[in-house]
């Protein structure tokens, strides 16, 4: 099903990590686009900015006004599954055709708050009766850049025991993301896994070794209750029937500029 050409495609989170990699993609597929934020930006050529908060509603109606498919890739710490249902509430009198939704690897298996509400969401857009698409995805690299940022600061390095992260290169994430809402409906679909396993340890080195630092010293830490477990058990991954992409953490890091940026400035 390919909706019009003068119907543009709604984004929401648009501005975020995954929205300014999706954006000139589907600009590039030939689709106008709409972009639902809090702040105002301004417009260009097939590209519209409307503001709106998915939390308090303000906005939402006019935001999916004329609109066949959705992209809903905002989200944050909390709340993902309150904002999911006002944009659902919006979306099923406008007449929206095809949702497509982001969520998150484990949703249904980590017993974190936030991962909880990605669950909620998900199962709202199920039952929502607009005709749906939802693609897991594994943390970020840039995400998972981040992570190592702050926990390189330390004296030491927290290596928390059995906990394994598959990161996925957001570009990647974004083009699978335009290729399903293009396309039909399709319900849940195979997960995005990043194309390697590591733990905290292994992400880190190569991070130092690029920034020309030296190793830190580990403390092995162990991650208490429910979540430990789930973590330890793998929970978190899709070792199985993911979709991988093909960018690795380390060829992330050796074009990032926030890596190369300090090598470069080093003597």
């Amino acid at each position: 099903m390919t909706p019009p050409l003068m119907s543009p495609v709604l984004v929401t989170g648009g501005t975020g990590t995954l929205g300014r990699q999706v954006v000139p993609l589907l600009r590039a597929a030939g689709r106008d686009v709409r972009v639902l934020s809090r702040s105002a930006h301004p417009a260009a050529e097939g590209l519209e900015h409307v503001t709106g908060d998915l939390l308090t509603g303000e906005g939402v109606d006019a935001a999916v006004a004329g609109v066949e498919t959705v992209l809903h890739l905002a989200g944050g710490q909390k709340g993902d599954d309150e904002a999911t249902r006002t944009l659902l509430r919006a979306a099923g009198p406008a007449g929206v055709r095809h949702l497509v939704y982001i969520s998150v690897i484990g949703a249904d298996r980590v017993p974190l708050t936030w991962m909880r509400t990605k669950l909620d969401a998900e199962r709202a857009v199920a039952d929502s009766g607009i005709p749906w698409t939802t693609l897991r995805a594994a943390q970020f690299h840039d995400l998972a850049l981040v992570m190592v940022e702050k926990m390189v600061k330390l004296p030491v390095l927290p290596s928390p025991g059995g906990l394994r992260l598959q990161p996925v290169d957001a570009r990647e994430v974004a083009a699978r993301l335009v290729e399903l809402s293009l396309g039909e409906p399709a319900g849940r679909v195979p997960d995005l896994a990043g194309p390697g396993l590591y733990d905290i340890p292994a992400l880190v080195r190569p991070y130092l070794e690029l920034r020309g630092r030296r190793p830190r010293p580990r403390l092995p830490i162990r991650i208490p209750g429910k979540a430990g477990r789930a973590y330890r058990a793998g929970d978190n991954l899709t070792l199985e029937g993911a979709e991988t992409g093909k960018r690795t953490w380390e060829e992330f890091l050796a074009v990032s500029p926030a890596v190369r940026g300090d090598r470069r400035r080093r003597p």
